[in-house]
């Protein structure tokens, strides 16, 4: 494995590894297993740009290097790390990164970014797993995890897809490919589970985790830290973060679909993007994830799991001294937190000027009419911000638009009674209603395209999904529903 050089094209990154001051026993040092005949399938600008990284660079040699498991960062040996966790709320024990090798962070101006591959090859905590990942996956997590940040909503980026002819094993024969993302941490709920017994350990990870990204969670007291003071303090503001998270994948018809406490965030980001899915039809109780045939992670259910998974987090810090009732109080704001973010984000999406609380029968209403009719999601909430000119493009959503009629005139009634500027109302209700977004058809698309060794699809729809607000000429179809006749695309924990 290859140093990336002094003097070439990443000499400028100031790499280090923080994570590599835990004790040894939460990480082990591997290599990742490089992609054989490797092709940088995309890389992306935006997220280089958070590392200071230029379009020269990632055209270099070294780049590709770095991304497809031959290259390091200078000085940097890579290490996979140890956590645990519930997996569909049973305790799954001992995980950890199976298929991914964290390669450091990078110190700039705006902040440290890790760099992580993932589908790097095993690790020792891959269990059964052969540690690759296969194009089809790859494709959908780097796609995803900007149309996220492109939405605004907390996420992991997504820097370089690195491709080859390597064949993996899956439902069929595949080729493999490495997705370099980024992120402050890949810190998550599982990591503090795994050492819920430990008080040595969880001390250590709780002072980590509060130095690097959490300072003002730290309490003193005689001039020492408060362990279990700031464990709670830590908590609450977790507890926020997650909340406020799961409120804003809501309002954007986002499903996760696999929501274990080992895909959950310490910093409220969205994590490891696998069985994904935005819908396109609206069902409250609609499951992504064809391997979650009980429907735990139904769209209707996430905020539930969230505070369950919040629960998990709370009772793995206990071995730290702290007292259950005062876990209990920094969790018992999460449905406040939740509601409020909710409520905002839905009266900014309806060009309400603010919340009241008799518009929670409407809300109500407009959920039932959606459901009721399966109407688009993304486009019901768009076309509404012209619903009061010309009522007849929302309406075509619906198949029966006497009741969408029905609710439409109490909304506009609603409305209407708030006063303002009609014009500054619909651009403002057009800045909260994405008119793009990551559709699993669209997706495919890329993904079939890039099977051709294609990326146009993947810059095509990085180009819409970094604006999906903006509406932009000839690119009609990239907002639409698929068609009738479209092949549904199933996704799994395979995915």
């Amino acid at each position: 494995m290859a140093d990336a050089q002094a003097d070439g094209p990443l000499a400028s990154l100031r790499a280090g590894c923080s994570f590599a001051s835990l004790p040894q026993a939460f990480y082990s040092r591997v290599q990742p297993r490089p992609l054989r005949e490797p092709r940088l399938l995309h890389a992306n600008p935006d997220a280089a740009a958070l590392i200071g990284l230029d379009a020269a660079a990632l055209r270099s040699p070294e780049f590709l290097a770095l991304c497809s498991g031959a290259g390091r960062l200078a000085g940097i040996q890579p290490l996979a790390t140890v956590y645990s966790g519930h997996q569909f709320g049973v305790w799954a024990g001992q995980l950890g990164d199976g298929r991914a090798h964290l390669l450091g962070d990078v110190r700039t101006s705006g902040g440290t970014w890790e760099l992580q591959l993932k589908g790097s090859g095993r690790t020792p905590y891959s269990r059964m797993g052969d540690g690759w990942a296969v194009l089809r996956s790859s494709v959908r997590e780097y796609l995803a995890s900007e149309a996220m940040a492109g939405l605004g909503i907390p996420t992991t980026r997504a820097l370089a897809l690195a491709a080859s002819d390597d064949p993996v094993v899956r439902e069929t024969v595949e080729t493999a490919a490495i997705v370099t993302r980024l992120a402050p941490s890949f810190v998550r709920f599982g990591h503090f589970e795994h050492w819920g017994h430990s008080h040595h350990e969880q001390k250590a990870l709780l002072d980590y985790v509060v130095e690097h990204w959490y300072p003002e969670c730290r309490e003193t007291a005689g001039g020492e830290t408060d362990t279990p003071a700031t464990a709670c303090r830590l908590l609450a503001e977790v507890t926020r973060r997650t909340a406020r998270l799961i409120a804003q994948w809501q309002l954007a018809g986002f499903c996760h679909g696999v929501m274990n406490t080992d895909n959950m965030s310490i910093l409220g980001l969205t994590l490891d993007y696998g069985p994904y899915g935005f819908m396109d039809a609206f069902q409250a109780d609609h499951v992504c994830n064809h391997s979650d045939t009980a429907g735990r992670y139904a769209w209707n259910a996430q905020p539930a799991v969230a505070r369950w998974n919040l629960y998990r987090l709370a009772g793995s810090l206990l071995v730290l001294g702290c007292e259950a009732p005062s876990l209990e109080a920094c969790l018992a704001p999460f449905e406040a937190e939740f509601l409020a973010a909710y409520r905002d984000g839905l009266a900014r999406k309806l060009g309400l000027n603010a919340w009241r609380p008799e518009d929670a029968a409407l809300e109500d209403d407009w959920w039932g009419l959606l459901h009721a009719q399966r109407a688009d999601f993304t486009l019901a909430f768009r076309r509404l911000a012209d619903a009061d000119r010309d009522p007849g493009p929302w309406l075509a959503l619906f198949a029966d638009p006497a009741p969408a009629r029905a609710w439409l005139d109490r909304y506009l009634a609603r409305r209407a009674g708030q006063g303002g500027d009609a014009a500054a109302r619909r651009a403002a209700m057009d800045r909260a209603n994405p008119l793009y977004v990551l559709r699993n058809h669209l997706a495919q698309r890329a993904i079939e395209a890039a099977q051709r060794g294609d990326a146009s699809e993947i810059d095509l729809l990085l180009g819409l999904l970094r604006d999906p607000y903006t509406e932009r000429p000839g690119f009609e179809s990239h907002a639409q529903p698929p068609a009738d006749d479209t092949p549904a695309v199933p996704v799994s924990c395979s995915s």
